[in-house]
């Protein structure tokens, strides 16, 4: 997804997200997201990639938070692995 799309899908679930640039040339920008009917639920990062995936937690109540993290670790799990093969 780009950021013209996150933003329109973020805005269609209820919430208002923005960004700023950074300066950082790994991560050009730092991205804010808040649910327009409680701002209290808000949040901040640097990649376009977890805003999205913040505002789906937001949206799910973090029911997916262990999955995610699982694939996570199977993903840096594969990745030691492959190093480590070509040694």
């Amino acid at each position: 997804m780009n950021w013209t799309n996150i933003k329109r899908w973020a805005k269609d679930k209820g919430y208002k997200v923005d960004r700023e640039k950074s300066g950082d040339e790994a991560n050009p920008y730092n991205y804010e997201w808040k649910l327009l009917e409680n701002p209290e639920r808000n949040g901040t990062t640097n990649s376009l990639s977890k805003i999205a995936m913040n505002i789906y937690n937001d949206i799910t109540d973090n029911k997916h938070l262990e999955h995610q993290e699982r694939y996570r670790q199977e993903k840096l799990q594969k990745e030691i692995d492959y190093e480590r093969s070509s040694w």
